[in-house]
């Protein structure tokens, strides 16, 4: 066995990408020593490597088990501990490994107070990928186990941290706030709770909300209420409901009348509980529970297709097609290409809403959706209202061979400038590292790899294969996973089949569910025959029957 190098005692992570990279080129050469490096650290692996194994081959020769392993030890060793602890946390939090967080902190005090203006550490505990209102997406979604040690260790707890967990319908953790007597006594609690006392004791004996009962900065008395009675309802508090509506409609008497014109007050509140139905209001209107109401119904008619009540509730509401709304339209547009209805975008242009023709057209993720679920098709339709990204995963998804080429020099390598011109801004919302991590090349390479082999645009992306993009890439929608993931929603088998042929790694596993991408086939898409027939390509693969 070999003596593994010596890391220097502050290594440059540049420095270590570019021996990965060098190793990368030497081995497609058919440099000999190379080769035998390789082999040496991974024996039998096929030649030439990914970028990603070449990584593993350097990781390993330093004496780490993997490139993530030898990068933190870098960084660490190059001052930036804290930084390092931050990443180190994020990973053992994600594994609800209580036991080593205990030591983590041990080591670095510093966390419980670190990243206060993201939440600090404990939002990475709290913070939910998704709705956890079910008790198994809960289970996955949060670590509420890692959350209670870092409170009994004093972490910082920022006001956004209990209003996370109160917007993801994390039950279980806001009890355990709760417990804890760390929820704000606000309406919005009481309400999520089920308090029907503490949601009483909100208002004084005239019915009047009291002050500071909605919160700090919270001053409009029926937007209060109103939030009040939804957070009730996405709790399926149907008693707290019930009373909050009867205040909602006390300062709103038209809310009331036309609750009573459509099938009254108990039906009213039986669709918000069982619909889910969000706040949401226009660009210069405040929040109107009615409105938003009437805006999940049309939102509801987009996801499900149905073209006939979509027509009928815009011509009974047309100020949803005014200039107060484009955000809600430039929403039912993104709506209808996440659920593959491209035609209803056709109609609602028909309606001539207000956003085809205002300008600045307003913040849309319509083009990127457009992009990362397979639907590129639809996007010179969407040209009339916002315009072309410049940018090479735009290039890619859209199948613009010459536009992708443009962002090489004439010896193969990027010329991409700033690699952030290339990346969609994560949200305000985004807490994990696969969305907050600093952007790179190779992230921008591989989201263009990702973008032409869902749109099917296989010419451009073995262009990408052969200049720098790694076909392991954990990219995804929304959490790492890798492409071939990605197309199992799609049942996009042609692409799929344009991976395996090219060696994509089929044993790669999700951050969030640890499955395969067949995993992802049986298990999450329920479709038996999609997840035999990535088994069997599999089987082909390694010479089985």
């Amino acid at each position: 066995m070999t003596t593994p190098k010596a890391l220097p005692a502050r290594p440059s992570l540049e420095s270590l990408r570019k021996q990965a990279k060098r190793l990368e080129r030497d081995i497609t050469a058919g440099n000999a020593t190379a080769i035998a490096r390789a082999h040496a650290q991974l024996p039998g692996a096929d030649v030439p490597l990914s970028l990603r194994d070449a990584q593993l081959v350097v990781a390993r020769e330093y004496g780490y088990a993997g490139w993530q392993d030898l990068t933190a030890e870098a960084a660490k060793r190059s001052g930036h501990g804290l930084a390092w602890a931050a990443a180190q946390a994020e990973r053992i939090i994600h594994d609800n490994d209580v036991e080593g967080l205990k030591r983590l902190l041990a080591e670095y005090p510093a966390l419980l107070t670190w990243g206060q203006e993201r939440g600090g550490v404990l939002a990475m505990a709290t913070g939910s990928y998704g709705d956890s209102f079910d008790p198994v997406s809960e289970q996955h979604f949060t670590r509420r186990e890692c959350a209670e040690l870092l409170i009994d260790a004093g972490a910082v707890i920022t006001p956004m941290v209990p209003e996370g967990i109160l917007r993801a319908r994390a039950r279980e953790l806001l009890q355990v706030f709760h417990r804890r007597g760390l929820l704000p006594r606000t309406l919005n609690f009481r309400a999520a709770l089920g308090d029907l006392d503490g949601v009483q004791a909100c208002f004084d004996a005239q019915g009047r909300l009291r002050p500071g009962a909605a919160g700090a900065g919270k001053t409009d008395e029926r937007f209060a209420v109103n939030d009040g009675f939804m957070f009730a309802c996405r709790y399926h508090q149907q008693s707290v409901a019930e009373f909050l509506l009867e205040r909602c409609i006390a300062l709103d008497p038209e809310l009331g009348r036309n609750i009573d014109a459509w099938r009254g007050r108990a039906a009213f509140v039986e669709y918000v509980v069982g619909k889910g139905v969000y706040a949401d209001g226009g660009e210069w209107e405040p929040f109107s529970l009615w409105r938003a109401f009437v805006m999940d119904r049309v939102a509801r008619t987009v996801q499900e297709n149905d073209r006939s009540e979509l027509m009928t509730l815009l011509r009974d509401d047309p100020s949803l097609l005014g200039d107060a709304f484009v955000r809600f339209q430039a929403r039912l547009i993104e709506l209808a290409i996440l659920n593959d209805h491209p035609a209803l975008i056709d109609q609602l242009f028909e309606l001539e809403p207000a956003l085809l023709h205002h300008r600045p057209a307003p913040p849309s993720r319509a083009i990127e959706f457009a992009l990362e679920y397979g639907k590129a098709r639809v996007i010179p339709q969407l040209l009339s209202i916002w315009p072309p990204r410049d940018d090479l995963p735009y290039a890619a998804g859209t199948g613009d061979l010459a536009a992708v080429e443009h962002w090489f020099d004439a010896t193969g390598e990027p010329a991409l400038g700033n690699p952030a011109h290339h990346l969609v801004r994560p949200g305000p919302e985004a807490i994990a590292e696969h969305e907050t991590a600093p952007p790179t090349v190779q992230r921008v390479l591989d989201t263009a790899l990702a973008y032409a082999c869902l749109n099917n645009h296989f010419e451009i992306a073995d262009f990408l294969l052969a200049h720098g993009a790694d076909i392991n890439t954990r990219w995804s929608s929304h959490e790492p996973a890798s492409i071939l993931h990605e197309l199992v929603w799609h049942r996009n088998y042609e692409a799929m089949q344009f991976l395996i042929d090219r060696g994509i790694d089929m044993t790669i596993l999700d951050y969030r569910w640890n499955s395969t991408a067949q995993g992802w086939a049986r298990y999450a898409a329920h479709d038996e025959k999609l997840a035999g027939w990535l088994a069997d390509a599999e089987a082909r693969r390694h010479g089985s029957s």
